[in-house]
């Protein structure tokens, strides 16, 4: 068994994949319409057969009220791995991302948290042993 896709909501779709792409450095996976129904992936770069993150409209009360309470409370909405969390937020900062936490030790990894500019704290870690 294995994980396959992933869904975080996101208010505007559009905004999403320039972030997800332009900023994280994800690839477009599937991006296809029916109707005012958008069904939108990204990939790593690193892995483009690997899990698929869902950027889904939060347009259902319930996951928009889920995603504003996560982003309340200073909770990630999805925490992505990195073998070297200064270098990613070197990186990130340079193309405009808004960090709420830079790069911080803690137990046994370091971890960054940044802004995804459509309504969810994303986490950076790297694993300080495997």
């Amino acid at each position: 068994m294995k994980i396959k896709l992933m869904t975080v909501y996101v208010d505007d779709q559009e905004k999403a994949l320039n972030f997800y792409t332009k900023v994280l450095g994800f690839v477009k996976k599937a991006d296809f319409s029916n109707g005012p129904y958008r069904w939108l992936t990204v990939v790593s770069s690193e892995e483009p057969d690997g899990t698929e993150l869902q950027l889904a409209k939060n347009d259902n009360p319930a996951a928009k009220a889920y995603q504003e309470a996560l982003f309340q409370q200073g909770q990630p909405a999805v925490m992505f791995h990195t073998s070297d969390v200064q270098a990613d937020y070197d990186r990130m900062t340079a193309r405009g991302a808004e960090f709420t936490m830079p790069p911080t030790d803690v137990t046994a990894s370091k971890i960054a948290s940044l802004k995804d500019t459509c309504g969810n704290l994303i986490q950076l870690t790297q694993l300080m042993r495997y």
